[in-house]
This record gives structure tokens, sequence and C-alpha cells, in this order.
């Protein structure tokens, strides 16, 4: 067991910071002091930035000699009616360099999010143009939350959706039409003669409803001649379902499984402590090394003990209350299923598990995301439970604080490609976590053979769009550590 546990390391980095870093700033001030309340959010936005944007030192906003006064502060936050205009005004290069900070209105919401428990119908959906180039879409159902509105009414991976509230899909109307607390749609088969969906009569009722996914989607065994392969998928790192993550690890220790599938294709990323968990179930004989280290700002970096910033391999899960003893396989190699909607935690894990035992890809590329953040809050310490917290508003950030590497100092903001590529049609996904999904079939005979190769669809000459309706959620493409 490690002398100090994350939870304990992020006390004392968050002490420190309040003794360290904070006295840098000419004018940053307790909550106390008198901020003229029409701009406190604005406040609380620019002291976030301040002291934790991973950008701070390109931005001359947020210098800390940029304002000689409180006063001189003041009137440039009575400048921004919007605090999310403030925030964006402050951010790096944005959808070049800063391409995922964000603020909030609703904390609650987000907090949810990022425990898996959002307002969704349960349909997970990707966008597709009809291929028979007259350049209209349709919606194709990738996955349906288990329990969720959606799974109760019948809608199956596969369908597909040409209509809502009897309105044709386009990529311009989409997203609204999703927003709808219910809504009708109309399924289609497709038409593989003609390259376009058409009409069956089906109109199915929906209804977004506040749904609590479990990211352990499935978790099964294969026999493969004298081998037994244990496949995972994981839809979400999210801290919540640690517990269930770790019971999945004693089911395959029990199966004694020689392979490992995880299934990270809608896997967009979360907490980065259950990612270290995840890497540490996976293997196991590398505990109290180095899984990953984190770089910070300029300002953080030079008055904090950077091992504060480094996560270990570990044999336990802490959640703040109980240990649990991780179920660790000791494997040597695993494979990975990715896709473009695989990112930063997801990401993480392939990169530092890399660094120690062979990591082999099924997929397509991933997004690219080697950066972290946390949630910020308007406090003396901007923690949730810091003191003076402003309860007067729900507002929060969720600022890019940190890059992430391995214990080699690497990481890939292109992305990680797959030695087998291998594309999702949407009129053939076959069935998940079995073997007519094409994806695993693939996998499995890659563990075979160790054949390499791109292959695609005989059916169609489907064209991915970038979309997916996972994009509304707060927790989309997310990795973020915490302040405890």
């Amino acid at each position: 067991m490690l002398e100090t546990s994350y939870y304990m390391k992020m006390k004392i980095l968050t002490k420190y910071l309040l003794v360290l870093l904070f006295p840098l700033l000419l004018i940053n001030c307790s909550k106390t002091e008198d901020i003229p309340q029409d701009i406190e959010i604005n406040d609380f936005v620019w002291g976030g930035m301040n002291a934790y944007y991973k950008w701070q030192g390109e931005i001359p906003d947020l210098a800390d000699t940029r304002f000689s006064s409180r006063d001189e502060l003041n009137g440039y936050l009575n400048d921004f009616d919007d605090p999310s205009v403030l925030f964006q005004s402050l951010r790096y290069q944005i959808d070049i360099v800063d391409r995922f900070s964000w603020i909030v209105d609703d904390y609650v919401a987000l907090e949810n999010s990022f425990q898996g428990i959002n307002l969704t119908t349960g349909l997970k959906l990707g966008l597709a143009y009809y291929d028979d180039g007259s350049g209209d879409v349709y919606l194709y159902v990738y996955d349906v939350i288990t329990g969720s509105n959606a799974d109760l009414q019948g809608i199956t991976r596969g369908m597909i959706i040409t209509e809502i509230d009897a309105v044709q899909v386009t990529i311009g109307n989409v997203n609204s039409l999703l927003e709808n607390n219910s809504f009708s749609v109309t399924l289609a088969d497709y038409d593989t003669a003609t390259g376009a969906p058409i009409n069956n009569g089906t109109v199915v009722d929906l209804t977004r409803l506040e749904t609590s996914e479990n990211p352990v989607k499935i978790a099964t065994t294969f026999d493969n001649g004298t081998r037994k392969i244990g496949y995972l998928m994981y839809n979400q790192f999210s801290s919540s379902y640690d517990a269930e993550l770790n019971t999945a690890f004693a089911n395959f220790n029990a199966e004694n499984i020689n392979d490992l599938i995880v299934d990270l294709r809608y896997n967009g990323g979360g907490s980065v402590r259950t990612a270290t968990y995840l890497g540490s179930m996976i293997t196991g004989q590398f505990t109290g090394e180095i899984f990953s280290r984190q770089i910070w700002n300029d300002k953080v970096m030079s008055n904090i003990n950077n091992d504060n910033f480094i996560n270990y391999f570990t044999d336990e899960i802490d959640n703040g209350e109980v240990l649990q003893a991780i179920n660790s396989l000791n494997l040597d190699r695993v494979y990975f299923i990715v896709s473009g909607n695989t990112a930063s935690a997801s990401e993480l894990v392939i990169n530092c598990l890399s660094a120690y035992i062979d990591v082999y890809l099924v997929g397509t590329q991933t997004v690219g995301k080697q950066v972290g953040s946390v949630t910020l809050y308007d406090s003396d310490d901007y923690t949730r439970n810091g003191e003076n917290f402003n309860s007067s508003h729900t507002w929060a950030m969720q600022p890019i604080v940190l890059e992430i590497q391995n214990k080699d100092n690497e990481n890939n903001p292109d992305g990680y490609i797959p030695e087998i590529i291998l594309q999702e049609d949407p009129t053939d996904l076959g069935v998940l976590g079995e073997i007519s999904d094409p994806l695993l079939e693939r996998t499995i005979e890659y563990i075979d053979t160790g054949a390499k190769g791109t292959f695609t669809s005989n059916k169609t000459n489907f064209q991915p769009i970038k979309w997916n309706s996972n994009m509304r959620f707060k927790n989309y493409n997310t990795m973020y550590t915490n302040f405890k």
C-alpha cells in the first residue's frame, strides 16, 4: 500500500496551493472582502483562471501584475455582463490549443454528469449520410442505456431514425430536435440497393428522464481454443462505479482469463483516479511505480513539490472512506477497441500502459486529448467545500489545468492510430458483447493470428460525420482530477 493515498495527496496539494500560490497574486482576495455583488461571479471566474489555468502565463489579462489595485480589477470585471463571455475571453487559442475548457451555470448537473447521471432518453446516436449521393442524413442507434426510457420502449442498437416529431433530420436541425423533453422518432430500414433508408411506419414516443448509467456495460468471457478471453465494455471513467469495475476484474480472475479486450470505443474519459485504477487492474505487477505525471502551469509547478503531481499504480481503491483491494490480472499485454469517440482518460490508460506492457489497438484513430481539468467553485480555495462558498449562484468552471504524460514523459495530442483499422458501419453494427460485432470479432482474430491491416464494410460507403448525441452532455470527452 502506498504511504500517501491519492486523496491525501490532493489534500496536501490544496493546502500548499492556498499557502504558497495565492500570496503570489497581488490582489486576489477572500470572499469576505467587499466585492460588489454584481461582479462576484466574474471575480470568481478571473481568480480561478488566474490561479489554475494551464495557459495562465500566455493570457495578458490573467497576469499577476495585470491590475495594480482592487478597484482596477473591479472596473475590468464590470465590463462583462455575462460570466461565460469573460471566461471565453480568457481562454488561449480556442479550438487550436485550448479545445476543451468550459463553464456552466449549473454545477449540480455537472456533478451528476461526471457520475453518469444525465437528462436523457437513453439513446446514443450517430449521424450518417445517405449512400445515394443526395447529401441527406439519418441517425443510427449505436447504443442504448440499460433501463432508460429508450430501452424500455424497445429501441436497440442498429436501428435507424429518419425523422424526429415527423421532421426530417438534417445536420442543421438535429441538435434542436433532440432538445425537447419528449419527442417521437420515426424508424426506417436501410435499403442497400438505393443507398438510402426507407421509413417502415414505426413511430416510438420517447421522454428524457434523469438516468444513471453504469459504465461497466458488459463484462464477459469467450472460450478461444485452449485459451480464455475476457471482454470489458467500459463507457465512462466514473468514480461512482469503481467498485463495479473492480468486481468485473474479480470475475475475470475467477475465470482465469489469458487475454483481455477492453472496449473503449464510446468512452470519452472521466476521472484520472479511476483511469489509474483500471491500469492497476489490468496489470498489478507495477504497484508503487509511476502511472502518469501531471504538468500544471508554471506558477503552480514552481511553487509546489512536483511529487504531488505523480499518480502511481496502486493495489487498492480509496474512496476517502473505505479501502478496497484491487483485483489485478498481472497481464503483460492488453487489447483496446477504440474509435473517434475515444478520448482523454481512455487515451491516458493506453498511453501509460504502453510504457510497461504490450498494448494493441483495433478500430479508428482516437481523439487526441492529453490535457485534464478540475472543477472550480466560487469559494476561497475554489473547492466545493471551501470557506466562504458562495451559495447565491450555481456557476462552476472546468478549465484545462494540466497536461498528463506517461512515465517516459510522453503523450500523443494527435490521438492513437490502431494497428488494425476498422470503421463501424451503421448498417452492420452487430450486437455488443457478441461475435456478431465486427470490431470484437476482428479483435479476437487479431489475438489468434496477429494479422494487421485495414478493413472496410462491403455493405455501404459509410463516411462518418463528426457528431454524436453524447456531445450534448457535460461529461463528453473529459479528463478531470479532484481537490479533496
